[in-house]
């Protein structure tokens, strides 16, 4: 954390720190999310001296987060459907789509 940070956000980088402990990721990468995020907020609250564009105008952490949150992993890649279809002879699978390859194999 910055030197001269208020107290809200030394809370915040604790609580994000502890967060990514919780889920597995090592020390040192926690603290380093916790100082990204906590760094971004700042920016996009005018607390900074400088801010990049991305901070400023791109969407805040906190939304981005509970957008992706409890999504899972996407499934199988398209390529990997592309090879089950072509092993199992499905007829059309070069002009399928994700969506419609996993639709043609039973997914």
């Amino acid at each position: 954390m910055p030197r001269g940070s208020s107290p809200k956000r030394e809370r915040q980088y604790e609580h994000i720190k502890d967060s990514a402990l919780d889920r597995g990721e090592s020390e040192k990468r926690a603290e380093e999310i916790a100082a990204r995020t906590v760094n971004k907020e700042r920016a996009r609250h005018g607390e900074s001296k400088t801010a990049s564009r991305t901070s400023t105008h791109d969407m805040s952490s906190g939304r981005r987060g509970g957008l992706r949150s409890h999504k899972g992993a996407g499934g199988p890649t398209y390529d990997q459907l592309y090879n089950e279809a072509k092993h199992r002879n499905i007829k059309g699978r070069s002009k399928m789509n994700k969506g419609e390859l996993a639709h043609a194999i039973g997914r």
